[in-house]
């Protein structure tokens, strides 16, 4: 843990120039303004004033008058940006003008779900799987749909052309506090996957937001092009981001999230194009589970007690997608849910009869607008920005 102090040390130890006070829309898009040393002191007592109005899902212009105050724990060097003198990140805490904890802040919102879970005395630890494609850039500096190399999965170089650009990210990220559990070439071409360790919620979303940052600018350094969305090749595997959660109970907690999957997966697979993943290439479809089955939408890994949700993909936002799986186990909890029996089938490309996730994004948006719990734990501003998508 960092203090203020810790932070002051770290500054002039490190000679730094420039800190980048970084924050999210609504959306888990990272939004950030730099400072110099000298404002540090206000940046932490008074905050630094931004404009929400221009903000997605934040606060019209007749009260757009919002503050960021820098939450210490977050320090990390950019060791990209680091040369001639350090720079260095923080995530921030957002306050409105009467000096309270900003609603619409998605990362606010995980802090008061680990709250609850706290409460109830039901200990979360929650880490992701990242799978992103990495384009060639034209001529011009522009992403192009040439995928960077052709291999499958886990192959080797020379068919792999991605393992240097992979060993560089999860240096990066190291050098960053962040670890990486295991990275490897994916089905696809150009597909690679980076996966991370159990963590604390917060520290967990903390990371996948530090993680996008690293992947986009080292690719981007490196002359490539990293694409997160869920389908950015139509005729080869989707990319997802599956989110592995270790609770006690495990059953009810799976229970209440398969019971409220369908009300939140606009807030997991939040474009029109996370549709065209679902249900193909070992993207699930349906609402169901099964131990160490890659084609149901949840699965308990052999040998573990965990759970793998593997709907999401890259456009979600890890702090409101964590917030709302967190919420919805612990309805499970709470109620005493049982869970559904597991379906031990292939279920890729099949036809059940089971239920299923939302067809399309019309279709998830329809399902959440109807929904009173997503009401309940969703604030207005924030439901409104994605159904007006």
């Amino acid at each position: 843990m960092y203090s203020e102090q810790d932070v002051f040390d770290f500054i002039e130890e490190e000679d730094v120039r420039f800190i980048r006070l970084s924050y999210f829309d609504v959306f888990g898009h990272q939004k950030n303004v730099s400072i110099q040393p000298s404002v540090m002191e206000r940046a932490f007592k008074e905050g630094i004033l931004i404009d929400g109005s221009a903000i997605a899902g934040f606060e019209p212009i007749e009260k757009s008058d919002l503050f960021l105050r820098p939450d210490p724990n977050t320090l990390a060097i950019l060791p990209w940006r680091s040369f001639d003198g350090s720079v260095i990140r923080l995530y921030c805490d957002i306050y409105d003008a009467d000096g309270n904890l900003y609603q619409n802040n998605t990362r606010y919102l995980l802090k008061q779900a680990i709250d609850e879970a706290r409460h109830l005395q039901v200990p979360i630890q929650i880490r992701s799987e990242f799978e992103f494609y990495l384009f060639q850039l034209d001529e011009n500096g522009e992403p192009t749909k040439k995928p960077l190399d052709h291999a499958g999965y886990m192959d080797i170089a020379p068919e792999d052309m991605g393992e240097d650009i992979r060993r560089q990210i999860c240096g990066y990220l190291s050098e960053m506090g962040v670890e990486p559990m295991a990275s490897h070439h994916e089905e696809g071409p150009g597909q690679n996957e980076i996966d991370f360790q159990f963590n604390e919620p917060l520290a967990s979303a903390d990371s996948c937001a530090t993680f996008r940052w690293v992947v986009k600018a080292t690719a981007q350094s490196m002359g490539l092009y990293a694409d997160f969305s869920p389908k950015p090749i139509p005729d080869a595997p989707g990319s997802g981001t599956h989110i592995h959660i270790q609770v006690d109970p495990l059953e009810p907690f799976l229970a209440g999230i398969l019971d409220h999957i369908r009300e939140l997966t606009l807030f997991l697979n939040p474009t029109a194009a996370s549709y065209d993943r679902l249900g193909e290439h070992k993207a699930p479809k349906y609402v169901t589970w099964d131990y160490a089955n890659r084609s149901q939408l949840v699965r308990i890994p052999a040998g573990s007690r965990q759970i793998e949700l593997r709907s999401p993909d890259g456009y979600a936002n890890s702090y409101l997608a964590y917030t709302l799986l967190i919420y919805a186990g612990l309805d499970g909890v709470r109620r005493g849910l049982e869970l559904m029996p597991n379906c031990d089938e292939n279920l890729c490309g099949r036809l059940m009869t089971c239920e299923e996730l939302p067809a399309s994004f019309k279709a998830a948006k329809e399902i959440a607008a109807k929904s009173e719990w997503i009401r309940h734990y969703v604030p207005a501003g924030i439901l409104e920005a994605y159904l007006e998508r």
